[in-house]
Order: structure tokens, then sequence, then C-alpha cells
């Protein structure tokens, strides 16, 4: 059973935010302090609409919320209306594992980010430095084929 009422329920999902979160804020400006260039919040032009893109070397960086994602170590299922819940999990997945398959059959590189790996400073710098050091290497790459 839930602890507060149905409309105090649907106004506290409702304020939660699925675009430019403290993490997105975070991480955007982490690459952009690595002197990263080009990367484009939530690009409506690239399927799925990922966090970030860096469309010149196509890299996809999506930082997926334990729960809306269903993270195996830390997804919480409500206790009430389990089932929409459960359905509405499972979808979220599915979705990810589309979107995964069709950016990488059409050669992007797509890097999926669990929300709960960005919380330790460590964790987030590394991840900072991989996402920085894989765009700068697609970059290279990507240049020497053009010429």
């Amino acid at each position: 059973m839930d602890s507060v009422d149905k409309n105090t329920r649907s106004r506290i999902m409702r304020s939660i935010k699925s675009k430019h979160t403290m993490f997105e804020r975070n991480f955007y400006n982490a690459l952009v302090s690595k002197g990263i260039e080009g990367i484009e919040w939530n690009p409506s032009d690239v399927f799925g609409k990922p966090d970030f893109a860096h469309k010149q070397t196509k890299v996809a960086i999506f930082l997926d919320s334990c729960f809306w994602h269903g993270c195996p170590k830390h997804l919480r299922m409500p206790h009430s209306n389990l089932e929409y819940w459960q359905k509405k999990i499972e979808r979220n997945e599915k979705r990810d594992e589309l979107v995964t398959s069709t950016l990488s059959s059409n050669g992007w590189k797509v890097l999926r980010i669990w929300e709960h790996s960005l919380t330790n400073n460590a964790a987030f710098k590394k991840w900072v430095e991989k996402v920085s050091n894989l765009i700068v290497k697609r970059k290279i790459l990507h240049e020497q084929s053009k010429a």
C-alpha cells in the first residue's frame, strides 16, 4: 500500500525530471571541461534521443536511472500498483534494447551508464575519462578515413 494518496503520488511522479537532471548537467560539464566539443543534449534527430550524442564520431550516451531503466542492483519496485510498474519498467528495458541495437547496427557506439555508477566521485571521473577518450579516438579514426 502506498504511503500517500493517489493525487499526491501523481504530483510527486510528475515532478521527476527526465531531461537535464543533475547527473546529466554534471556529466556534460565534466566532458566540456575535458575539452570535448560537439556534444549535443537529447538530440531529436538521433534514434532513441540519447542523453548526449557526439554525432561526428557517432557516440551515443545514455545515463540510465536505476528506477526507470530497471537496474538489477538498485531497482526498488513500488508496492502499490505493482502490475503497472512491472509492465512499465519492462517496456522501458525493451525500448532500451531496441535503441541500443538499432544505433549499434548503424555504426554508433552506445554507452549506457547506470545512475548509481555516477554517485561515487572516482567512478564518475572514470566514466568521464572513458567517454572523453572514446570520442577522441573515434574522431581521429574519422579524420583518418577522410584522408
